[in-house]
């Protein structure tokens, strides 16, 4: 009988020639465990997705309540389902007035692609102008607005009527016109080695859309839910923007996107035609039940507020290790070490020493810290030791 790592290799699509391979037998808060009971500490969180931890004990409630009452019943907008209104209105809740209608997905590159949608319905213009290093997904429209050449040249033709500008540049706002639909960006980008904006640099994206009709976009599929510190990085860059972008922890650990407008220019697809833009699985009642009891924890156990006093015990800790940078805020850091060409090495050994490491997609020379938000101190500090141990052995 093929051992489950063979079967792995033989029966699942591949998504590059050098997989971890690690056999995961559970998973509990801040932990992975394989099937030896080797314990994993996770500083990656399913890509920020894991926030309030693995099978937290309020979200396994809900998604087993939620399971004896039904699953899929229709697709997405025809019926009332409570797990998505609920869970709709308890976010229109947290957002701007503006942001009060949310059209539920099932993955952040098909929030992305909804957003694009929105947009040029709603304008009828076709121009999106996006940024340099940025990732919002690897559909074909949302490649066609991923900021490297790396994942893109090799699909090509992509969409077309798709601009690159600068991040944190001066010229970007400039390059706006009555002819762009949208201004997609990531409030902090991400996949970039983490880079936050500029003072008034989202401020002139904003007036800048406003001044010729353009829809300004927010991809915070990252950033959002207490990830940086702050619930959402709207609110900690004080800016609006038209339609706003999440996936990743909105599903509390199931898959789960939307993109969140104003009823206004939501009201777009529903129309001319009827159906513009629909799903099966959007919004699926487990999901959103996962999601809403999640997003309760975040709020009920301050969990954005604990992320910037432990992204101060991160700091502390890697501040003695052999790192010449830590970038980033609350609990989405990147780390680079003082040998630029270990990164590989760092990821590829971590669990030999416990630990579960990730690499940036537009960034060779970091590796991430972005565990769950509900990492303890204690858990903390056994991870910065497993690190050391690590590092040193790769010098």
């Amino acid at each position: 009988m093929p051992s489950l790592r063979q079967l792995f290799l033989d029966h699942l699509g591949q998504t590059s020639l050098s997989p971890l391979l690690l056999e995961i037998d559970k998973a509990e808060g801040s932990f992975l465990y394989g099937r030896d009971g080797k314990d994993y500490i996770d500083l990656i969180s399913g890509v920020s997705v894991s926030n309030t931890g693995h099978r937290h004990p309020d979200v396994v409630a809900a998604i087993k309540e939620q399971a004896d009452r039904y699953l899929h019943l229709m697709v997405y907008g025809e019926v009332v389902q409570s797990p998505q209104v609920q869970y709709a209105a308890r976010l229109a809740s947290l957002l701007p007035p503006s942001l009060q209608s949310v059209f539920f997905v099932n993955s952040g590159s098909e929030a992305i692609e909804g957003a694009i949608k929105l947009a040029r319905r709603y304008t009828g213009r076709s121009e999106i102008i996006y940024f340099r290093n940025a990732y919002h997904g690897s559909t074909t429209g949302a490649l066609s607005v991923q900021g490297s050449e790396l994942y893109r040249n090799a699909f090509r033709p992509l969409m077309p009527s798709t601009t690159m500008a600068e991040f944190n540049s001066e010229e970007a706002a400039a390059m706006i016109s009555d002819s762009t639909a949208a201004v997609l960006v990531e409030p902090v980008q991400a996949e970039a080695g983490v880079i936050q904006p500029v003072e008034g640099f989202l401020e002139s994206l904003h007036s800048a859309c406003d001044r010729h009709g353009a829809l300004l976009v927010f991809d915070e599929v990252q950033t959002g839910f207490g990830r940086t510190g702050s619930l959402f990085s709207l609110y900690r860059y004080n800016v609006i923007p038209d339609i706003l972008v999440l996936a990743k922890a909105l599903g509390g650990g199931l898959p789960l996107g939307a993109f969140i407008a104003s009823s206004g220019i939501m009201a777009a697809l529903s129309h001319d035609p009827s159906l513009g833009h629909i799903t099966t699985f959007g919004g699926h009642p487990l999901c959103c039940t996962a999601g809403l009891a999640s997003l309760e924890v975040i709020i009920g156990e301050a969990l954005t507020a604990t992320a910037k006093e432990k992204e101060r015990l991160f700091r502390e800790q890697i501040a003695n290790l052999p790192v010449r940078e830590v970038r980033g805020e609350g609990l989405l850091l990147a780390v680079f070490p003082e040998d630029k060409t270990i990164i590989s090495k760092l990821v590829s050994r971590a669990p030999d020493y416990g630990l579960l490491l990730d690499y940036f997609l537009f960034c060779e020379e970091a590796f991430r810290v972005a565990p769950p938000l509900t990492i303890s101190p204690d858990e903390i500090n056994l991870a910065c030791q497993r690190l050391r141990s690590l590092m040193e052995a790769l010098s």
